[in-house]
């Protein structure tokens, strides 16, 4: 009985959100099974693509039942399985685990704003996969030792308690200012990884685009990753802890069209979103002020980022409009009689 309510909003946002997500996953995870030769790593992207796919089959379903349209998306003519190798395998192992992160934290949200219970038991069972991906991608980067750690501290012996209110301006009277705590430290080495991931992607597609505008793009968000990952690490080393630890990934030298400017864009999109979520949880755990202002100065510079990115798929026709609401104004005024 439960099912047969009609899909809110929310529903109807998380379900396009996605298929959108899934289907530009599948085009990409498909080109990497073709090139990949380690075989550790090369059954983790398997079991990506399997659940990328299975999810597509479910969510065609879903929305034929609810008579909602299908999205474009992505599909074959976004990827050229025929271009050289664009990646490395250790890249693709780096990259399955962050995508897992991404999906595990989408997921969970998607989860916590369906009603329906048909819904919500999909989306649970799409975070229950995307944290076995997760875990199995973090269990291949230890084994091969490729996994970026996180700083290593010494395990409190006894408690505190905050005494001074500089305690969170972040000023002590030996320093300018007080040493990172713990919850401090992992989003800021959290946001070191999650640029790097950033900034290879933007080479990789900066190099294979054949698009001014994109490759200009790819290269400005490049550079805007190298320059994050510099601030947070530099932020890390003023307490002595070090953020070089870093998985060892790059891409190839391949500057063939692989996958469509509409993908490309898209995908960069996504990790933009990512990253700014990411900065807006690490500002709200962070009780120094000159972290929060750094995380929300640049969150702003992302979100430039972000809108000059869509001003081009807009431009080029790539961007595929959400599901909305219809203009009820622009109806009236169409049905008015001479």
């Amino acid at each position: 009985m439960e099912n047969n309510a009609h899909l809110t909003s929310a529903e109807i946002a998380s379900l396009w959100t996605a298929y959108m997500n899934d289907s530009m996953s599948t085009c990409i995870l498909r080109f990497m099974l073709k090139h990949i030769s380690d075989s550790d790593i090369k059954p983790v992207v398997q079991y990506a693509y399997d659940i990328a796919s299975d999810h597509l089959t479910q969510l065609h379903s879903i929305f034929e039942n609810e008579s909602y349209a299908i999205p474009d998306g992505f599909g074959e003519q976004d990827v050229d399985m025929n271009a050289p190798w664009l990646f490395t395998d250790t890249f693709c192992i780096s990259y399955m685990k962050h995508m897992g992160k991404v999906g595990m934290l989408s997921y969970s949200g998607f989860v916590s704003v369906s009603d329906r219970k048909d819904i919500r038991t999909y989306f649970s069972q799409a975070l229950t996969e995307t944290n076995n991906l997760y875990n199995q991608a973090s269990e291949i980067e230890l084994a091969k030792g490729i996994a970026g750690k996180h700083p290593y501290i010494e395990v409190p012996k006894s408690i505190d308690y905050v005494n001074s209110k500089a305690y969170l301006s972040g000023l002590n009277p030996f320093n300018n200012e007080r040493p990172l705590n713990a919850i401090e430290i992992s989003h800021l080495y959290m946001n070191v990884l999650t640029n790097s991931i950033g900034m290879k992607l933007c080479i990789a597609f900066a190099q294979s685009s054949t698009h001014k505008e994109v490759q200009d793009f790819m290269l400005r968000g490049k550079d805007i990753s190298k320059k994050h990952m510099k601030i947070f690490a530099d932020t890390l080393l003023e307490d002595e802890i070090e953020a070089s630890h870093l998985p060892d990934v790059s891409v190839s030298d391949s500057t063939t069209p692989t996958f469509s400017d509409k993908l490309m864009m898209f995908m960069m999109s996504l990790l933009i979103s990512s990253g700014v979520g990411n900065y807006a949880t690490a500002a709200a755990a962070s009780q120094r002020s000159d972290l929060v202002t750094d995380y929300e100065r640049l969150s702003l510079e992302n979100a430039k980022l972000a809108k000059s990115g869509a001003d081009i798929m807009i431009k080029h026709q790539w961007l595929e409009q959400p599901p909305g609401t219809k203009n009820r104004e622009k109806l009236a005024k169409n049905n008015q009689k001479g």
